[in-house]
């Protein structure tokens, strides 16, 4: 049986709608509609531990275009799940005011553990359910890493994880929007900047390799809006276009050279970048950098972008009542 169901995904950087038809029996997800606005809800937030009354007016204003696309598409459920900024947020109270008066729902603010988890069932649903006949030769046990504007979850498991149990999973402080307001001030950020940022994304990597067995990972799997953006870059596109970024194989020295580039450029030099959205141009090669070291560091040669990520696993959850 088909639902048609929304989700909402309200991370520290973007916030982002899909509304989908999905069968849950037949492993199937059908985009109705997708949409992404940079809001920056976290701005500030790791300075001043609270959601800034601007970033508040932008998310709301965006919150109440989705709500009428919503009533319009004429879903049978609708979640929406808030995930950084709000998880480090003091007046988190405030937005979840505004979220009821605007969309009618609570919104859910969730552990990095469960933001984990419903990353890892976007990403590797289709995978697991599509597997050769589709052309896919991602073998589990796959490492999933979102690399989002806060924080960045890791996430291992196989196929037995995506059909329903808890695979290991691990949140950690290095999202791109922290680090690049840590660390990144200068344009293009100096050499001791980049280091700075680069030994405390390393520090956290140390807390990964001990919470999870990223050795026995035998595909990593890249999420969210940093590592699609490298992808695209990577992959020399002239603007961003999802159907080839989707599944895509970048190579780990490939990710190096784009990191390398965006690291080195200027803030109006990013700009003329045809496939990076606007509202990532500061913060983009603070993400690169967390792609980078993550490769580096537990030694895949290569990554494999996906378009589903938490969003389609929120929608997911809905149809399958969970």
């Amino acid at each position: 049986m088909t639902k048609r169901v929304a989700a909402i995904d309200c991370g520290t950087n973007s916030l982002r709608l899909l509304i989908a038809d999905v069968d849950v029996a037949g492993h199937r997800l059908a985009d109705v509609e997708r949409r992404m606005e940079i809001v920056r809800l976290g701005q500030g937030v790791d300075a001043t531990g609270m959601l800034a009354p601007q970033a508040l007016e932008r998310t709301f204003r965006v919150l109440a275009d989705y709500a009428g696309h919503i009533r319009d598409a004429g879903v049978s459920a609708v979640r929406m799940v808030a995930t950084s900024a709000t998880r480090d947020a003091s007046n988190a109270a405030d937005f979840s005011s505004g979220v009821q008066r605007t969309l009618g729902i609570v919104p859910e603010v969730i552990t990095g553990r469960e933001e984990a988890r419903l990353s890892f069932a976007g990403a590797t649903a289709e995978l697991a359910a599509a597997g050769d006949d589709a052309g896919l030769h991602p073998e589990p046990p796959y490492l999933v890493v979102d690399i989002g504007g806060g924080s960045t979850e890791f996430v291992l498991g196989g196929n037995e994880a995506a059909a329903g149990a808890d695979p290991a999973a691990i949140s950690v402080d290095i999202g791109c929007v922290r680090l690049t307001e840590r660390y990144l001030h200068a344009d293009p950020p100096t050499p001791a900047q980049i280091d700075a940022a680069t030994a405390a994304i390393d520090t956290a990597l140390e807390d990964v390799a001990s919470a999870i067995a990223v050795q026995d990972a035998r595909t990593l799997v890249g999420l969210a809006g940093s590592v699609t953006t490298v992808t695209a870059i990577a992959l020399g596109l002239p603007t961003y276009d999802s159907s080839r970024t989707h599944h895509a194989r970048i190579s780990a020295e490939a990710v190096a050279a784009v990191t390398k580039q965006l690291l080195g450029q200027t803030h109006e030099q990013r700009a003329a970048i045809g496939s990076l959205h606007p509202g990532r141009i500061d913060v983009i090669g603070a993400g690169a950098l967390v792609l980078d070291r993550v490769m580096r560091r537990f030694e895949f040669a290569e990554m494999v972008a996906s378009e589903h990520d938490i969003l389609d696993g929120i929608a997911w959850s809905i149809a399958a009542g969970v």
